[in-house]
């Protein structure tokens, strides 16, 4: 397990660029923590580390935002999923292995995830400050 603790947004997003030096582009990266956790903070940094050029956000209403850099990144929101039905309406299952899959609200879906998939888990600690826990690297 890796264990981080950061201190504000830019620690986050240098954090996850040098974390995405650590895959290979076929990833299913599952993200736990409240709402403001961090969460897109840290797909902004992986997005960067894998040279995506565009602008980062959240997929909140889209479900999915779909970048290119040097591997196809996929940022996909689970908040509001609630059945198998659910991803196979939104063509979850079509995208694995074609790209590194960033899952914001894992455990909506967790009975879906691969054991295969790396888990960060992000915890408040503070004002600024979060605990970023990793496993499955």
């Amino acid at each position: 397990m890796i264990e981080f603790i950061s201190k504000s947004v830019e620690e986050t997003e240098d954090f996850a660029e040098d974390f995405s030096k650590n895959l290979n582009g076929n990833e299913i990266i599952a993200m736990y923590g409240d709402l403001g956790a961090g969460k897109t903070a840290f797909t902004r940094g992986l997005a960067r580390g894998l040279g995506v050029e565009e602008n980062v956000t959240s997929p909140t209403f889209a479900i999915v935002n779909e970048y290119s850099g040097t591997c196809r990144l996929y940022h996909f929101d689970m908040y509001r999923i609630e059945s198998w039905n659910d991803l196979y309406s939104i063509g979850f299952f079509d995208y694995i292995d074609n790209g590194v899959i960033v899952i914001e609200w894992s455990e909506n879906i967790e009975g879906a995830l691969p054991d295969t998939a790396i888990k960060v888990c992000i915890e408040k600690t503070g004002e600024s400050e979060r605990t970023f826990k990793i496993e499955g690297i």
